[in-house]
């Protein structure tokens, strides 16, 4: 396994001994363990990550200690931070999963830059990568998702993605390593645990060589998709033209391209417009011109021979103030994938699209409004809800909400409504930001 990781390595471009240190996450599990290893060898100079998430009580310690004398038995540098997972779960109203992905890998951006790391090493493996796809199956996916996890994403590396597990625990039994044991992996009540120790045993039963089988398959549609990004681009280029922040779509030169529909969704849905009011748009192509569609930031208008595409402006009502307000105001909207994060910017809030009715409006607050804040049970008065915030009266003047058919859906820069909030149940997600220039 150590020369076949290295030829992966290599061939893959992801790592070199004379470009600087890695970092390596350290779960102290036998696929992290087994990733040090190989790279120790190969004449990595190498950081042990550790994060400690508090999730499972005396395990995580055990997990922390483990780590850190494995690393002091090594002689690496043993980096450790702890995350209280749950509550910032909690904070962003989303899974504790999510929330864990999130402060891993913000975290270890940070250190990559602090210690001038070339690249932060983890141990998924070729297993993770199928469960990963048929995960994306099952919730429903494009070509991108059937790709699997890639071998780098800026400075993550993942030199194990072409080995299986079986090849790991072989390997962690032939040099006698040690490593230890997340009693949670074992839960099929977790749907990445279900596809583990329940769905691909069945479909190995079907097939033995499932594994080696779905291995080519991701490696085929990974090939596939980089053809089909080069195509488009092409088409791009033929039959889109742009304007300063407007763009046209000649649609006659469009309906001469076969498939012609996914090829508008490729062009369009940067601007937020969906498969179906892409359908929409299509089926509206032989109609008379005139006709307007509407995306979370984006107007469209079918003209005679072109589709015009053009950022709208959010609806702004002042007139109750003297004050003068500028908005600089973005929305957009995105299909939600296992690399979104949360916005901790105040100014920046994300929302699930799907509950969500466009336009959107912005106005001050009023004495009868009232919303649901994220993280409260029932509706509060938008007045006693600024007042346990202790926000003065001189602030309370320069309080905005927005709204969504006459509902808040985010008092700006402070907390937005609980009925809007992304879940894992969210499939888009509208962000929007918003920045409040006040001048009295």
């Amino acid at each position: 396994m150590l020369q076949k990781v290295q030829n992966f390595i290599r061939e893959n471009q992801l790592l070199s001994p004379e470009k600087g240190p890695v970092i390596v996450g350290l779960s102290g599990g036998s696929d992290s363990v087994d990733l040090l290893d190989i790279l120790l060898k190969s004449g990595y100079q190498c950081l042990a990550a550790h994060c400690n998430f508090h999730l499972r009580t005396l395990e995580s310690m055990r997990d922390q200690e483990f780590v850190r004398m494995l690393s002091n038995k090594l002689n690496i540098p043993f980096l450790c931070v702890d995350f209280q997972t749950n509550n910032y779960a909690k904070e962003k109203g989303i899974s504790v999963e999510m929330a864990a992905r999130e402060l891993r890998y913000d975290w270890f951006e940070k250190i990559s830059v602090e210690y001038k790391a070339q690249a932060i090493a983890t141990g998924h493996h070729l297993d993770d990568n199928i469960e990963t796809v048929l995960l994306n199956l099952t919730r429903g996916t494009g070509l991108k998702g059937l790709t699997g996890m890639p071998v780098r994403n800026r400075k993550i590396v993942r030199p194990l993605l072409s080995s299986s597990r079986l090849e790991i625990k072989q390997y962690i039994g032939k040099n006698q390593l040690e490593y230890v044991e997340d009693s949670s992996n074992a839960s099929t009540d977790i749907l990445r645990n279900k596809f583990r120790h329940v769905i691909i045993p069945l479909l190995e039963e079907i097939n033995p060589a499932f594994r080696n089988s779905c291995k080519e398959t991701i490696e085929n549609l990974q090939g596939a998709y980089k053809v089909y990004q080069q195509e488009i681009a092409a088409i791009r280029g033929d039959v889109v033209q742009f304007s300063d922040a407007s763009l046209s779509v000649d649609y006659f030169k469009l309906i001469q391209y076969e498939e012609y529909s996914t090829i508008l969704f490729e062009l369009l849905k940067e601007y937020g417009f969906n498969r179906d009011q892409i359908g929409q748009i299509t089926r509206s192509l032989q109609a008379e011109p005139g006709r307007q569609f509407y995306s979370g930031t984006h107007s469209l208008l079918k003209d005679r021979n072109r589709l015009i595409v053009r950022p709208h402006v959010i609806h702004s009502d002042n007139h109750q103030s003297n004050s003068t307000v500028e908005n600089k105001f973005n929305i957009r909207i995105f299909e939600k994938d296992i690399t979104f994060k949360l916005s901790t910017d105040n100014q920046t809030v994300h929302l699930d699209a799907d509950k969500v009715t466009l336009p959107l409006r912005i106005r001050k607050w009023q004495e009868a409004d009232y919303f649901y804040p994220l993280g409260m049970k029932g509706k509060k008065k938008l007045s006693d809800f600024l007042i346990d915030l202790k926000i003065n009266r001189f602030d309370k003047e320069n309080i905005y909400v927005v709204l969504s058919d006459n509902q808040i859906v985010w008092v700006v820069g402070l907390r937005i409504d609980e009925r809007v909030k992304v879940t894992n149940e969210t499939k888009r997600i509208l962000e929007m930001n918003l920045k409040l220039v006040i001048s009295n």
